[in-house]
């Protein structure tokens, strides 16, 4: 069912899914987010529970909002840099692209959702948050296959974007992600790019016992 060919095309689509900061000014065909969404949904989940909840945000008041939240977040950030060497290197990398991206989209998780029935969840809960990871993951990769690019988010304060969408209290956010067509294409992470952090050695994180 699956060749080499396609075993080494499934590797090259692995190497080229990046973090993307950078957007062209090009917007996301509905079709392609309707059918990133039905790839997300096929990823794993404990017990079947399915918790991943999509928020496609519409507004632009809330795009607005979410941007000057996570510039004020970065700013408070940069602040833990202060003195040190990296400091003015962490001032000037491009960390999201929320003013950019042609769709925005937050992930939560639903931490306690009717589907599953707990199965798996008794000892371990957060198998929940994970499974919504995995989905974001499978879109991610669904995404670098049409060429679409998706940015994580992370510099932001999860309880104050909760209050801004006005989600269920139960839900968890796991994720704000920008989606779009990438300004440029690179099989190399910006990060790794500018200086910040390279990819280091599998070796140095496989232990045996």
């Amino acid at each position: 069912m699956f060749d080499a060919d396609f075993a080494e095309r499934f590797n090259a689509l692995l190497r080229w899914r990046r973090d993307v900061r950078h957007f062209a000014p090009r917007a996301v065909a509905e079709a392609d987010m309707t059918a990133l969404l039905d790839c997300a949904a096929l990823a794993p989940s404990v017990g079947n529970a399915q918790p991943w909840r999509f928020v496609r945000l519409r507004s632009p008041a809330i795009g607005d909002a979410l941007a000057a939240h996570v510039d004020e977040q970065s700013a408070r950030a940069a602040q833990g840099y202060a003195g040190q060497t990296r400091h003015e290197h962490y001032l000037s990398l491009k960390l999201h692209g929320l003013r950019e991206a042609p769709e925005l989209m937050a992930v939560f998780c639903d931490d306690r959702p009717e589907a599953g029935h707990g199965l798996g969840i008794a000892t371990m809960p957060e198998t929940l948050r994970y499974s919504c990871v995995l989905a974001i993951h499978t879109l991610w990769l669904a995404a670098r296959l049409r060429g679409i690019g998706l940015g994580w988010v992370s510099i932001l304060d999860p309880e104050a974007v909760h209050a801004m969408l006005d989600v269920p209290a139960h839900w968890s956010l796991i994720a704000l992600l920008c989606i779009g067509y990438p300004a440029q294409e690179s099989n190399m992470p910006e990060l790794e790019q500018r200086g910040w952090q390279a990819r280091e050695p599998l070796a140095d994180r496989v232990f045996e016992r």
